[in-house]
């Protein structure tokens, strides 16, 4: 069991715990740090440290998670974002955040590639 009860559904704390156990990922593996956090939130967040850095220490794979101001929420968000990542090295496959960077890369070659045309069109 994980050592903290986030305000999620036992059914997805459960599937997390299934993965990391897939993976071989145990909390001993786990360096875990508070940060605090920046961005809108005021007093509160100048105050708290709810920003969690995870690191897996066999595999270096790091993560920062600040979505939300509860340090427990962001807890549970951080192991999940890490098997993501883990699973993703492990696999071989693109990770959903590197898909859509390069599909954002594309679309900005795309306009690149118009916009050249269309002065070149009028240069002539």
């Amino acid at each position: 069991m994980l050592p903290f009860h986030p305000p999620v559904r036992r059914e997805k704390i459960e599937e997390l715990i299934r993965r990391m156990q897939a993976l071989g990922i145990k909390e001993e593996d786990l360096l875990e740090r508070f940060v605090r956090s920046s961005g809108h939130g005021g007093q509160k967040l100048n105050k708290t440290s709810t920003c969690v850095y995870l690191k897996h220490i066999p595999t270096s794979v790091e993560v920062k998670c600040q979505k939300t101001r509860s340090q427990v929420m962001n807890r549970f968000l951080a192991r999940r974002i890490l098997v993501e990542k883990i699973e993703a090295l492990r696999n071989g496959l693109e990770s959903p955040e590197m898909k859509r960077i390069r599909k954002i890369r594309k679309q900005k070659l795309k306009r690149k590639k118009r916009a050249r045309a269309k002065v070149e069109s009028r240069g002539s």
